[in-house]
């Protein structure tokens, strides 16, 4: 309960610094992973945000409509969306990466270096443990190290 607790906590601080855009905290997950890893299908979006595709189709209908991401014809399934970042989530987002990046300070910032350190190693490797155990787990460590 404690993860979740820290993750509301960090979630509605983001939100409350993100208002002036409209963006909150899952919208910005979203589009985070589409400007680090490029454009992808809603399937992929949804298997990354671990919601189901229904929900992530409703969010890309908010996002769309106000202008976050464009979804456009997979060049080679008929069936699929491939979704992109806007230029306007270019532009907004080294802002919006600075914010997140403050809040993250911000939580940590009564752990010295070590605790920092052990409390990443402590995260990942309940993440590894989880993980192992369930192997269809889709979610990578790799890319937090």
């Amino acid at each position: 309960m404690l993860l979740k607790d820290a993750s509301r906590a960090m979630r509605r601080r983001f939100e409350a610094q993100t208002t002036e855009w409209g963006l909150s905290a899952t919208q910005w997950r979203l589009l985070a992973h589409i400007l680090r890893d490029g454009p992808m299908t809603q399937t992929a979006l949804a298997d990354l945000l671990d919601v189901e595709p229904m929900s992530v189709s409703r969010l890309l209908d908010r996002m769309e409509a106000a202008g976050w991401v464009r979804r456009c014809p997979h060049p080679e399934d008929r069936r699929a969306r491939i979704v992109e970042p806007t230029e306007k989530a270019a532009e907004v987002s080294p802002r919006v990466w600075a914010i997140a990046e403050a809040i993250y300070d911000e939580a940590l910032s009564r752990l010295t270096d070590d605790e920092r350190r052990i409390f990443h190693h402590a995260l990942l490797t309940v993440i590894e443990t989880l993980n192992a155990a369930a192997p269809d787990a889709a979610e990578s460590t790799e890319t937090r190290k």
